[in-house]
């Protein structure tokens, strides 16, 4: 348990941004899995804009400081990858 007030205070708000920042976790992943439904339907014009909302949502996680710059990219990279795989 924290000892300080000041420790305390940092403790109550460490726990407020970890509820923001699982949300957050939380809706990145859930695009990601509207975007793996859309290419195993074979839709391709569904999975592009599938990708386009993943993509934003991602890249807000990287500027809220949610996840790394490089992890998103690497993400992305993958996902537009998969859809270029697509219409392969």
């Amino acid at each position: 348990m924290a000892n300080t007030t000041s420790a305390q205070k940092m403790v109550r708000k460490i726990e407020r941004r970890t509820a923001v920042n699982k949300s957050r976790r939380s809706r990145v992943r859930t695009y990601i899995k509207k975007f793996e439904q859309a290419v195993e339907a074979g839709d391709k014009a569904k999975a592009q804009a599938a990708l386009r909302t993943a993509e934003s949502e991602i890249m807000r996680a990287v500027s809220k400081g949610v996840i790394h710059k490089n992890t998103a990219s690497r993400k992305v990279s993958r996902l537009s990858k998969r859809v270029a795989a697509l219409s392969a």
